[in-house]
C-alpha cells in the first residue's frame, strides 16, 4: 500500500508549493494582503510598476536572453547529434559534454566572467603580441546592456542539458534504426538526421525546450553575475522590489512577479506559434526529396563547436583556479606573478559552516527526492501501469519562474513560521530537485528487464524482497547518479535559498552570488571552485560507491 502514496506525494510536491505560491503573489498583486494592511483589491501596484521608465526596457532584455539562449542551444545540440550521432567520436562528445550538467549556474557563470572580461583570460593570451594592449581596453562585455555575455554563458550550460535530453530521447523513436534505413536510401548524414530523426525527436524535446526557454527568460543568479545593470532583467527587477525594506513596496514587487509570468506565458505561446510555422516549412522541405544538407559546413562546425565548449569550460576553471591563488597578477600577463593559499587558509575557516550547511541539506533533499521517486516508479511496476500525467507534471517546476510564485511561497512560509530555517528551505529545494532526479532515475527503471523481476518472484519471494534484493541493487548506479544529480541541483540554488531562508540560511551559492557585487577576484574565485567541487563529489562517489560495494561483480559495477 505504500507504494499507492507514490504519485499523489509526487503531485504534492509538484503542485501544492507552486499553487500556493502563485496565489499568495497573485492578491498583493491587485492590494490584497490583510498582513500588510492591504484589506481591498486595488491596480495601484500596477500602475506604480507600469510607471518605471525601465521596465519595456528590462522586459526586452529579458525576452532576447531567453530566446537567444533556447534557439542556439537547441541549434548546437542539433548539429552536434546531427554530425557525430553513429560514429567513433560521439561518446567522446558525450564524455565532454555529460559532465557539465552538474556544474553550478554560479560557478561557470564566474568563470566565463574571469576568461572574457576585458582584463579575463582571452585578452592576457592576445595581448600584446595580437591585440597590442598593455591595459585592458575599454569595453563593456561584462553586464552589457543587451544580456549577450549572460546569454552567451546560460548557452553554455544548457546545450548539456538538451544534449542528455535527446539522448534519453533517441531509443523512444527508434532513432538510430531509421537514421540508418535513410542512409541505405542514400541521405547524406545531416540530411537524414535532418529529415527523418528530427521529427521524430522534436516533440520529446518540446517540455526540455520550453523549460529552457522559460528559465532563460527569469534566470536571476546568473543574471546577477553576466547580465546587465542598468537597467537589470526583469526576473533581477523582481528581485530587488522584493528585497527592498520598504514592505509597501511588496504589492509592486508581487505585481512585477505576475508580469514576469505572464511575459513567459507569452513566449511560450509565441514559441509555439513559431514552431508550427516551422514544421509547416520544414514538411516542405523534406518532402522535397534533396539528399544534402549543409554537409561540409556542418562537418567542419560541429568539431568545432564540441572544441569551443570544452575550451571555454576548461579556461572559465583555470580562471577560478589561478585567480584563487595568485598573489598578484598584473595584465596582460598570462601567468600569476607569486602564487598563495593564504586566500584559502582565510576563506576555508569561514565557509566549513556554510559547506557542511550546503553538504547536509543537499544530502536531505536528494535523499527525499529519490524517495518519492522510487515510490512512484515502483508503483508503476507493480500495477502494470503506464507513464501518465505524472511525467508531465514534473515540468511544471521547471516551466514556471522561480521568481513569479517564490515571493508568494516566502510570504506563506513567514505564516507557517517555516521560514529562516533548513527545513523550510529543504522544502522548497525539493520542489526544484525532485523533476530532475525523476527524469534522471525514470530511464533506468523503465528500461529495467522485467525478466529478472519475474524470476525473483517464481522463485518464491515476495515483491519487497524482489525490490530490495534484486532490483534495487541492479540499479544502485543508476539510483546513485540521480541522486548526485539531485544534489548538484540543491546546491546550485540561490532565488528558493534567498527568499525562503530569509537570508539567514546561507550556502554555497548564495555567498558566491553575494560576491557578485565587486569583491576581490581571489576570494571569488575560492568560493566559485568550492561551489563547483560539491556537485563533482556527489558524482564521484556515485561512480565510486558501485565499483567498492560490487568490486566482486562485475555486471553490477558496470550497470
Amino acid at each position: 500500500m505504500i507504494f499507492r502514496f507514490g504519485p499523489p506525494l509526487l503531485i504534492a510536491v509538484l503542485l501544492l508549493p507552486v499553487l500556493a505560491g502563485l496565489t499568495a503573489t497573485l492578491l498583493p498583486a491587485f492590494g490584497y494582503w490583510p498582513a500588510l494592511g492591504g484589506t481591498h483589491f486595488t491596480l495601484d501596484p500596477w500602475r506604480a510598476l507600469l510607471a518605471l521608465p525601465s521596465l519595456r526596457r528590462s522586459i526586452g532584455v529579458s525576452l532576447f536572453v531567453g530566446f537567444v539562449t533556447t534557439v542556439f542551444s537547441l541549434g548546437a545540440v542539433t548539429v552536434l547529434l546531427a554530425a557525430f550521432m553513429g560514429t567513433r567520436l560521439f561518446a567522446l562528445v558525450k564524455r565532454l559534454l555529460s559532465p557539465l550538467l552538474s556544474v553550478p549556474y554560479v560557478a561557470l557563470a564566474f568563470g566565463l566572467a574571469f576568461v572574457i572580461a576585458p582584463s579575463g583570460l582571452i585578452f592576457r593570451l592576445l595581448s600584446p603580441w595580437a591585440t597590442g594592449l598593455e591595459r585592458p581596453p575599454d569595453l563593456l562585455i561584462i553586464n552589457d546592456p543587451y544580456g549577450l555575455s549572460l546569454a552567451c554563458g546560460l548557452v553554455l550550460k544548457e546545450i548539456p542539458f538538451l544534449f542528455l535530453m535527446m539522448l534519453a530521447a533517441l531509443p523512444q523513436v527508434d532513432a538510430v534504426r531509421a537514421f540508418t534505413s535513410a542512409r541505405t536510401l542514400g541521405y547524406r548524414r545531416v540530411a537524414a538526421f535532418a529529415k527523418v530523426v528530427m521529427p521524430r525527436l522534436y516533440p520529446q524535446l518540446r517540455l526540455p525546450v520550453l523549460a529552457v526557454l522559460a528559465y532563460g527568460l527569469s534566470v536571476v543568479d546568473a543574471a546577477l553575475v553576466l547580465g546587465p545593470n542598468t537597467p537589470p532583467t526583469l526576473a533581477v527587477a523582481v528581485l530587488r522590489l522584493a528585497e527592498d525594506p520598504d514592505l509597501a513596496l511588496h504589492f509592486e514587487a508581487s505585481a512585477a512577479a505576475v508580469l514576469q509570468l505572464a511575459v513567459v506565458l507569452w513566449a511560450i505561446g509565441l514559441w509555439l506559434v513559431l514552431e508550427r510555422l516551422a514544421g509547416f516549412a520544414w514538411r516542405q522541405w523534406v518532402i522535397g526529396g534533396g539528399r544534402f544538407f549543409c554537409e561540409a559546413a556542418i562537418s567542419v562546425m560541429a568539431p568545432l563547436l564540441a572544441l569551443a565548449i570544452a575550451a571555454l569550460v576548461a579556461l572559465a576553471f583555470a580562471s577560478l583556479l589561478l585567480w584563487s591563488v595568485a598573489a598578484n597578477w598584473r595584465f596582460p600577463e598570462i601567468w600569476p606573478q607569486a602564487f598563495t593559499f593564504d586566500i584559502w587558509r582565510r576563506e576555508l575557516a569561514v565557509a566549513l559552516p556554510i559547506v557542511l550547511r550546503t553538504l547536509l541539506l543537499g544530502t536531505g533533499v536528494a535523499g527525499a527526492a529519490l524517495m518519492i521517486t522510487i515510490l512512484c516508479l515502483e508503483n508503476e511496476t507493480r500495477r502494470g501501469i503506464a507513464p501518465g500525467l505524472a511525467f508531465n507534471l514534473i515540468y511544471i517546476p521547471l516551466l514556471v519562474p522561480q521568481i513569479a510564485f517564490l515571493t508568494g511561497a516566502a510570504s506563506l512560509m513567514i505564516a507557517l513560521k517555516l521560514d529562516g530555517n533548513g527545513f523550510g528551505v529543504g522544502l522548497v529545494h525539493l520542489v526544484f530537485v525532485l523533476p530532475y532526479v525523476f527524469m534522471s532515475l525514470s530511464a533506468a527503471w523503465r528500461d529495467y528487464d522485467p525478466r529478472y523481476r519475474a524470476t525473483a518472484l517464481l522463485l518464491g519471494a515476495s515483491p519487497w524482497r524482489a525490490l530490495w534484493a534484486v532490483r534495487l541493487p541492479m540499479l544502485t548506479r543508476a539510483i546513485l547518479i540521480a541522486g548526485a544529480l539531485g544534489f548538484a541541483i540543491s546546491v546550485s540554488q540561490y532565488l528558493a535559498t534567498l527568499l525562503v531562508g530569509g537570508g539567514r540560511v546561507a550556502t554555497v551559492t548564495t555567498e558566491a552570488v553575494g560576491l557578485a557585487a565587486g569583491a576581490d577576484r581571489r576570494v571569488v574565485g575560492v568560493f566559485a571552485l568550492i561551489q563547483a567541487t560539491l556537485p563533482f563529489l556527489g558524482f564521484a562517489v556515485s561512480l565510486i560507491l558501485p565499483a567498492l560495494l560490487f568490486r566482486h561483480r562485475r555486471a553490477l559495477r558496470e550497470t
